[in-house]
């Protein structure tokens, strides 16, 4: 017998494609091929299985890429996946998307993290806690020169939670009421107010403040735009 490896010995990184197009390319062969069984994994309430049917596809197209198979908002399912907004990530994510079918029923496909539709019915379970983001308070400082936000975040459990804790739940309901990419462009400094301050605005009003300064539509079901305007054109 050979010698055996040693178990400390890292895995070898995965290689990033020169290509992104080429890459996402091939994920979405991959994808329709691997639709029959995702269907039946979902179907049969195994969202295990079905996740690790794409965990390799993703990582082809990028190794730093996220995904997510959650509840569509539109669709009956959502493929996210999500560079986290970085900018050496972004490349992949766009190719991902635009060579992406046409959502259907079925299936929608976001190449970031969508926000949900009513946050104030959103309760997060943290740390021992029970969050409702129905109970977060926002108070906002726009820069109309820069289109950027400075955001303080408020919830009544602060008081009674770690730092740590706090600053999970400062950056939580941000990203959960405007979607991982608005968030990203459109926020500048984020506080945490552990006493509320005065002339505070709910998560849902905080969104129609920085979607109307970023120049995106704040539909009725709180969908938004994936794509919200760029701070310097305005544009889309």
């Amino acid at each position: 017998m050979g010698d055996m490896p040693d178990p400390r010995t890292p895995w070898p990184e995965q290689a990033v494609p020169d290509d992104p197009h080429a890459a996402a390319a091939d994920f979405w062969r991959t994808w329709a091929e691997l639709l029959p069984h995702l269907s039946a994994a979902l179907g049969e309430g195994d969202s295990e299985r079905a996740e690790n049917l794409i965990v390799e596809p993703v990582a082809a197209v990028h190794p730093g890429l996220q995904f997510s198979l959650d509840r569509g908002r539109r669709a009956i399912y959502a493929l996210v996946v999500s560079g986290r907004e970085d900018p050496e990530l972004r490349p992949y994510t766009d190719a991902w998307k635009a060579a992406a079918p046409p959502d259907d029923a079925i299936w929608e496909y976001h190449d970031s993290v969508p926000p949900v539709p009513d946050p104030s019915g959103v309760a997060v379970n943290f740390a021992g806690r029970r969050f409702e983001l129905g109970q977060t308070r926002v108070v906002a400082q726009t820069d109309d020169d820069t289109g950027l936000v400075d955001v303080a975040v408020h919830h009544p459990l602060f008081e009674q939670v770690d730092e740590s804790t706090q600053r999970t739940m400062t950056f939580l309901p941000l990203d959960v009421t405007l979607g991982e990419r608005l968030a990203a462009e459109r926020l500048r400094r984020v506080e945490t107010a552990v006493q509320e301050p005065s002339n505070t605005v709910t998560l849902v009003e905080f969104r129609t403040m920085v979607r109307r300064l970023a120049g995106v539509p704040d539909d009725p079901d709180g969908a938004g735009s994936d794509d919200p305007a760029d701070p310097d054109t305005g544009k889309q």
